[in-house]
């Protein structure tokens, strides 16, 4: 599947597995990457510079395909991270949470391609002007953080392609070829997915995380975090009904800081105790059924985007 994005990534397809806090290790990424598509390793969430950099080495000993490192804006300092970034000599970035410049300013004398999420023309405009290699466009059916102006998918990608000129990747609540097929009729260049990658064999999420995936109605998931100014989709349950609760009540951030704290995700994500924290899902878990090996995911998404374009002129030419 050659798109203008697979061209200028050096990528066979159109798919970018998204940062995943605490779950983008090596061995997603580079399931990811063998397969195909784009992964990427997460820096804000790694224990430390030095483990950045064995999981950078740990991917390169598993697969000589492309991947990338993504940084999240606002969580913590991350020059030590960048600087192993440049010295084991990646070649992609991706940046989210924020401001994009000063991290760009960061690599301007070690040329990486960059990619930026972004919830709106504007950002998308400004992450171009800035150099900007591809823009992720993130509806408001995504899990994680999302954008503060509630835009879906189905709008929010024809304005960002229609914005830029650089290549865009759809995001939010796509998790099939289907999904793939939409975004590539409404313009753009390829999609990003995170919780289809959480439900994925090589994810070190926990087993219980991955199953209440499987068991979601699109219907189960919730935004929080919205008094923050953050607003973020994670799957509904006791803990998240408390945020909720709490925000309603005019809690303060020192008083919602244990409850949306890495602890608190982490302690449901990868040790399995779902109603002692919370974790991150798209209104996409209403798709997915399964738990497929990354290979299996891919080659099916092609498969089925594959299909359902070939259908879509069937019917068209049936009438």
């Amino acid at each position: 599947m050659r798109t203008r994005f697979t061209e200028r990534f050096g990528v066979e397809l159109p798919i970018v597995q998204g940062g995943l806090a605490y779950l983008a290790h090596s061995e997603l990424c580079a399931a990811v990457s063998k397969a195909g598509g784009l992964g990427q390793l997460t820096a804000a969430t790694m224990g430390s510079p030095e483990v950045l950099r064995e999981e950078i080495r740990k991917v390169r000993a598993l697969t000589d395909r492309p991947f990338a490192i993504n940084f999240a804006i606002g969580h913590r300092d991350l020059s030590d991270f960048i600087r192993v970034t440049i010295e084991e000599r990646v070649e992609i970035i991706s940046v989210t949470g924020g401001n994009p410049e000063p991290l760009f300013a960061a690599f301007r004398d070690h040329p990486v391609l960059k990619m930026v999420l972004v919830a709106g023309a504007r950002q998308a405009q400004k992450a171009e002007a800035l150099g900007a290699d591809a823009v992720i466009a993130v509806g408001f059916e995504g899990g994680g953080h999302i954008g503060r102006d509630d835009i879906g998918t189905m709008v929010l990608v024809p304005r960002v392609v229609e914005s830029v000129h650089i290549p865009v990747l759809a995001s939010g609540g796509i998790v099939d070829g289907r999904g793939l097929a939409a975004a590539l009729a409404l313009g753009a260049d390829g999609v990003e997915m995170g919780t289809r990658f959480v439900a994925t064999a090589e994810c070190r999420a926990h087993p219980a995380y991955k199953q209440a995936l499987v068991e979601a109605k699109e219907s189960d998931t919730v935004v929080i975090e919205r008094t923050l100014g953050r607003p973020g989709r994670a799957l509904r349950n006791t803990w998240t009904e408390n945020i909720l609760q709490a925000e309603a009540r005019g809690a303060t951030l020192e008083e919602l800081l244990p409850m949306i704290s890495g602890q608190a995700n982490t302690r449901a994500a990868l040790e399995g105790r779902l109603e002692e924290g919370f974790v991150w899902a798209g209104q996409g878990v209403g798709l997915i059924r399964d738990i497929p090996t990354v290979e299996e995911l891919l080659r099916r998404m092609v498969e089925e985007a594959t299909a359902a374009l070939r259908g879509s002129l069937e019917r068209l030419e049936a009438r």
